[in-house]
Formats: structure tokens, C-alpha cells, sequence
């Protein structure tokens, strides 16, 4: 593990709930300080792939679902428990990603960085974010983007779908809260009225890049 922090020390590693805006921030990021970007949800369909069957349990039940069963028929306790993703599964082709790219700066995002698979990685630990939407903010990034529906919208029960959605992504966000305090790990509060310019010059001093 030691060899690990070294070896990923140049990572930073922004994360948290849905909706957050860290891939907007991410890219600010990326371009106003010359980092590189790895996008964790841009590799979920390799990591899909790469994944052996044993490995993922969780994942191969996901991918055996209608859409019904995924999102309509359970409740979001347990799509909060049983979600790949948040299962923590694949975590390391996110790792060997990173490993397998130039020694370089580069900030990685995604909600998949949960903190009790990221805080061990840390030989920095100012280097790790993890961004936490208010319900409210939530809803309206996923308005704004025009994909409030997109899930939902392909079940027989749409509304259903949508409200087991949005309070399953409220759990997570809430577990992640508990994750960075007991860690000792920064979290950092997202609701509506933050400005864009205003959450990247945050980010950037958090990060130490400015």
C-alpha cells in the first residue's frame, strides 16, 4: 500500500454524489492548471468487460435485471445496497487505469471513489474531495442537463422509478457524508446558489492548486 500512495501520489481525486457537478469542475480543473482527466463513468462499459464474473457479483445481478426490476420494483434501500458501483466493485481497473497512464497530474472523478477505497491510496490527503449535493441541487443538475427522466423514463412506472432514484442517490450521498467524517476526509456541501466559478476556486484551494 505504501508503494501504491507513492506511485499515485500526483493523483487528485474528486468524488462524491450524483449530480455534484464534478465532472464540469473536473474539467475546469484539467484546463485551467494543465492536468490530465479520467473520467470513471466514461469507463464503466471497459471495466464491464474487463471484469470477471466472480469479481462482481453485484454487477452480474444488475446486468440479469429488466429495467423494471432495477429501478421500479425494488426499493432504494436495496438498490442502495446492492448497486455494483457502490459496492465498490471494480475499483481496481480504476487503479490500474490510473497506474497504466504518464507520471503526470491528473484529477480523477467519478462517484465510484468511495472513501474508504480512496483514503488508504492518499499520500496526500489534501488531494481528495468528495462533493455532497443537497437533494435540491440534485434534482435541478439533473433537470438542467435535460436528464431527469433518462433512467425512469425507460421503466412501465416512470414516477416510481424517478422517486426511487433520487432518494437512493440521497442515501448515498448521505453514507459518503458519514465515510469522509469518520475518515477524516473533506467533504463539501453543494446546494443552489453556489456559483460554477465559485465551487472551481474552492476546489483548486482545497486541492492546494491555488
Amino acid at each position: 500500500m505504501t508503494d501504491l500512495r507513492g506511485r499515485l501520489a500526483h493523483v487528485y481525486w474528486l468524488a462524491g454524489g450524483t449530480g455534484a457537478g464534478k465532472s464540469t469542475i473536473s474539467r475546469r480543473l484539467a484546463d485551467r492548471f494543465g492536468l490530465r482527466r479520467y473520467d470513471t463513468d466514461a469507463a464503466m462499459g471497459d471495466h464491464n468487460a474487463r471484469s470477471s464474473p466472480h469479481e462482481t457479483p453485484y454487477l452480474q445481478d444488475f446486468l440479469a435485471m429488466d429495467m423494471d426490476e432495477r429501478w421500479a420494483n425494488r426499493s432504494p434501500d436495496v438498490m442502495l445496497d446492492t448497486f455494483h458501483w457502490f459496492r465498490g466493485e471494480a475499483f481496481g481497473l480504476i487503479v490500474e487505469d490510473l497506474l497504466s497512464l504518464p507520471v503526470e497530474p491528473v484529477v480523477v472523478e467519478g462517484f465510484r471513489l468511495l472513501p474508504e477505497l480512496v483514503e488508504p491510496l492518499l499520500a496526500d490527503r489534501r488531494q481528495a474531495v468528495w462533493l455532497l449535493p443537497t437533494p435540491a441541487f440534485q434534482r435541478a443538475a439533473f433537470t438542467e442537463r435535460g436528464s431527469l427522466w433518462t433512467i425512469a423514463g425507460r421503466t412501465s412506472r416512470p414516477e416510481r422509478a424517478l422517486s426511487n432514484l433520487l432518494e437512493r442517490d440521497r442515501m448515498f450521498t448521505e453514507r459518503v457524508a458519514g465515510e469522509t467524517e469518520r475518515l477524516g476526509l473533506t467533504g463539501v456541501a453543494v446546494d443552489i446558489g453556489r456559483t460554477e466559478d465559485e465551487s472551481v476556486d474552492r476546489i483548486a484551494k482545497l486541492f492546494g492548486l491555488a
